[in-house]
């Protein structure tokens, strides 16, 4: 293997065998803004094409879907829930293959498969033809979001990771706003047609993402010898291991997934993730919630914007004081409760101002716990990166499944208050509040045993394996 240098790999790393790595020196400063510049945009354009895709369908109901299909209440839960069980079902496969390719192709052909996915909704006749083609979307989506939390742990160090991974997930308010807008602007004046264009977005942008996004730290081609060996190294000195995926003493996918799913953290932080998204799924419904409001036509749509204007910034606020207070357990119990505290005052007021004032906190709050909680998992389960790399697969495919029952929360006979949705997303959220101190409690009760007792554990499947294949 060649550095970008135009040295083979063993010789740039006998190059530097003798260097100390220097945490916080300017050489590291300089990688770090040059891996942002080749990351972060990249990755924030493809997510909101991914969850412009995914969400539309709130504003596309209330926009005339509704009726042009005569979709019914439940008719609309089985469209929402078809792509979370395809998602949830294909997650984990999709983050093991990941270790093993190269991400600039792998993540630019994800939007590009789902653009062509999404651009078959257009076609759609009724809800059938719908749901069918949600559930193919979730199937290509799924590697996705977590194949972008893994990506991200494998350059940035723990603490580094929320300020990055907020810019990415401000992606989702920022498609949420866009399909208000874009939704308006279909209601009040154009035709469907503009919508198929939209969908087409995804066929385009992968063409050129893939040229900007780097693979692992010590395979990218255009870092130097010295960046390739500071990118390892600063991960190696904040206890990320296996930055060279697929070496040789890589753990196998079998290996991998026992050791995340023997992990208690893994399913603590799956709970937690299950509530966090569970009371997410307020997001394919905001539309019809504002219309509750009193608001009717393209400006229903028009005020949907304020909601994820107003989440954008509570995600970045939160991540970023977050990574710089290094520390995600408080901040998962604030956000948690900013977001129960506002549900509670949104159904108890008769105000519409105020209604609207504290459905946009709420959301806000929920925007923000969900990157806060799953950004948990890589700073907790560190190595291998192939066991990170399933655990956060894990973590966001069962987070994801409360999806599935949390699309039935908020039928139409509920309304105007909405009560059930409210009560149960409260509920959510509040345990969540209560469950991230336990959990804190619990880590430092029972700290990370270490590499060596994962690579035990490693070698005791392997002896397994191997009687069972000498029987």
């Amino acid at each position: 293997m060649v550095s970008g240098s135009g040295k083979p790999e063993q010789e740039w790393q006998e190059e530097f065998a003798n260097v100390v790595y220097e945490p916080g020196s300017e050489a590291e400063k300089r990688l770090v803004r040059k891996i942002d510049r080749h990351i972060v945009p990249a990755i924030w354009v493809l997510y909101t094409l991914s969850y412009l895709d995914r969400a539309n369908i709130g504003n596309a109901k209330s926009g005339g879907m509704e009726e042009a299909l005569s979709l019914t209440s439940n008719q609309y839960s089985i469209i929402l829930l078809v792509f979370f069980i395809s998602y949830v079902l294909f997650e984990v496969p999709a983050n093991m293959l990941l270790t093993r390719l190269r991400p600039s192709y792998y993540l630019s052909g994800l939007c590009f498969v789902w653009g062509a996915v999404a651009a078959c909704m257009a076609a759609v006749n009724n809800y059938r033809q719908l749901a069918g083609v949600r559930f193919c979307l979730g199937i290509v989506e799924a590697g996705f979001a977590p194949g972008i939390a893994f990506y991200l742990s494998s350059w940035y160090k723990r603490h580094e990771l929320a300020k990055r991974f907020s810019i990415y997930y401000t992606a989702t308010a920022d498609s949420g706003a866009f399909s208000g807008l874009l939704a308006g602007v279909i209601t009040d004046n154009l035709d469907g047609f503009c919508l198929l264009k939209g969908w087409l977005l995804p066929l385009v942008v992968p063409c050129f993402t893939w040229m900007v996004l780097p693979d692992w730290p010590s395979t990218t081609k255009w870092l130097t010898s010295e960046e390739r060996f500071i990118a390892i190294q600063r991960l190696a000195y904040d206890g990320i291991g296996n930055t060279a995926i697929g070496k040789s003493d890589s753990p196998s996918h079998k290996e991998a997934f026992y050791l995340a799913i023997n992990d208690w953290r893994t399913w603590a932080l799956s709970f937690m993730y299950m509530l966090a998204t569970g009371a997410q799924t307020i997001q394919y419904f905001i539309p019809s919630l504002v219309g509750q409001l009193g608001y009717t036509g393209y400006v229903k749509q028009y005020m949907t914007i304020p909601i994820y204007i107003v989440a954008l910034v509570g995600i970045v606020c939160f991540c970023f004081v977050s990574d710089i207070r290094k520390e995600r357990g408080n901040y998962v119990t604030i956000t948690a409760l900013i977001a129960g505290i506002s549900f509670i005052i949104t159904v108890a007021v008769d105000n519409q101002k105020v209604k609207y004032a504290f459905l946009c906190f709420a959301v806000a709050g929920i925007y923000a716990v969900c990157p806060l909680t799953l950004l948990w998992v890589s700073s907790v389960i560190d190595h291998p990166a192939e066991k990170r790399a399933i655990a956060i697969a894990i973590v966001n495919g069962l987070g994801n499944s409360a999806s599935i029952y949390g699309s039935f929360l908020w039928p139409s006979n509920t309304g105007p208050k909405y009560v059930q949705g409210f009560a149960t997303t409260t509920a959510f959220v509040l345990t969540l509040a209560v469950s991230a101190q336990i959990l804190k409690v619990l880590l430092k009760r029972y700290p990370s045993q270490g590499l060596n007792d994962d690579l035990a554990t490693v070698k005791h499947v392997k002896d397994v394996d191997a009687g069972d294949s000498s029987a």
